[in-house]
């Protein structure tokens, strides 16, 4: 299918991670074809992983309320519905000026099957195996490589099926030049001396099951800045602030606490300069994948071989000798997953990841 001089829409409102894993696509059809005109909706929240980008020429903000959040509350769905409703309305007009000639569906949801149908005619393309009647929009649908289970690798599907493969340079996100700017001062405010080590400790994540324990992160902190002089810097929303000062109230050293001061495109320019980011399986992770920022990452409910950062010299650490990983449970009972992982063992990995990158640099 030639895209030169087309408009293309991509259909990925989000989540943080999901919007990452699609920028390949992106990069490889504006690399194949310079001339097309690509368009995004997404979700606003998320807006910020993209406003930097040069291969996106139309950013289209929308704000649907999640039903999925844990902090959704009573009330979620027929919010999210009346927001649906409202969203195609705005969408309609706004497609029937400049309509696009090709949707590309890579939510595979309901919802994002109407998005994309709000876009008067066109060339819809989407998974094959989606759910909630996802197919039925479609034109074409694709399938995946059962064998390449990543998020990634089955978005990829759409870059092969375009006629433009991805290459090494598609797999990047792009750092706005303010951003990085404010993160130097940040940075700078905080007295962390140009040349010491980062690191982006991210312990906040949307499922309950995901968090490792409030004692295990105080420990690691200290680890890192006693023993491996680091500056850590716990990173995350506002919401996620209370429960990051438990984590530096227990530490006996004295991290950086940057959650709710960064915005978005700040918190991506941060990673970028990190020289590690140590966390949960979360947007950030996926960030930091894309940034070039080593990983290494926590896992319990969740697998890796589907949603692990993505990629060469990342580490995953997991509890590897019960049987229940990968349980996909939003909420546990016990979380053993990543109550059984010390400490130590994290530290371990993530100085010898700090090595590698010493190593490399001489």
């Amino acid at each position: 299918m030639d895209l030169s001089a087309k408009r293309v829409l991509i259909v990925k409102p989000s989540s943080l991670g999901d919007v990452v894993h699609t920028l390949p696509v992106v990069h490889a059809i504006k690399r194949c074809y310079p001339s097309s005109f690509v368009g995004w909706i997404v979700q606003e929240a998320f807006a910020g992983v993209l406003e930097a980008d040069p291969a996106i020429d139309e950013i289209i903000p929308i704000s649907i309320p999640s039903t999925s959040d844990p902090h959704a509350g009573r009330g979620a769905v027929p919010k999210a519905l009346s927001a649906t409703v409202s969203t195609l309305r705005q969408l309609r007009r706004r497609f029937r000026r400049r309509p696009y000639h090709v949707v590309i569906d890579l939510h595979a949801s309901f919802r994002s099957g109407l998005l994309a149908l709000a876009n008067p005619g066109g060339t819809r393309i989407g998974f094959r195996d989606a759910k909630e009647l996802n197919p039925l929009f479609q034109h074409h649908r694709l399938a995946t490589d059962p064998n390449k289970p990543h998020a990634v690798d089955k978005n990829l599907a759409f870059a092969d099926f375009l006629g433009c493969p991805v290459t090494a340079e598609d797999f990047r996100i792009v750092s706005d030049p303010a951003a990085c700017a404010r993160v130097g001062r940040f940075l700078g405010e905080h007295g962390v001396a140009s040349g010491r080590r980062i690191v982006y400790a991210n312990p906040a994540a949307r499922w309950a099951a995901k968090y490792w324990t409030v004692e295990a992160w105080a420990e690691l902190g200290d680890l890192l800045i006693a023993k491996a002089r680091a500056a850590v810097i716990f990173a995350g929303s506002a919401a996620d602030a209370r429960y990051i000062n438990q984590i530096a109230e227990r530490m006996t050293e004295r991290p950086i606490v940057a959650a709710g001061k960064l915005s978005l495109p700040e918190a991506i320019a941060l990673i970028s300069v990190s020289d590690v980011y140590v966390g949960v399986d979360s947007g950030p992770m996926h960030i930091a994948a894309f940034a070039g920022t080593p990983v290494v990452a926590l896992f319990g409910p969740t697998e890796p071989e589907k949603v692990g950062p993505y990629g060469e010299g990342h580490k995953v650490v997991q509890n590897a000798d019960l049987d229940c990983l990968g349980c996909r449970l939003r909420a546990c009972s016990n979380r053993r997953c990543l109550a059984g992982i010390t400490a130590r063992r994290v530290f371990e990995e993530t100085t010898a990841v700090l090595e590698n990158l010493h190593q490399s640099h001489r």
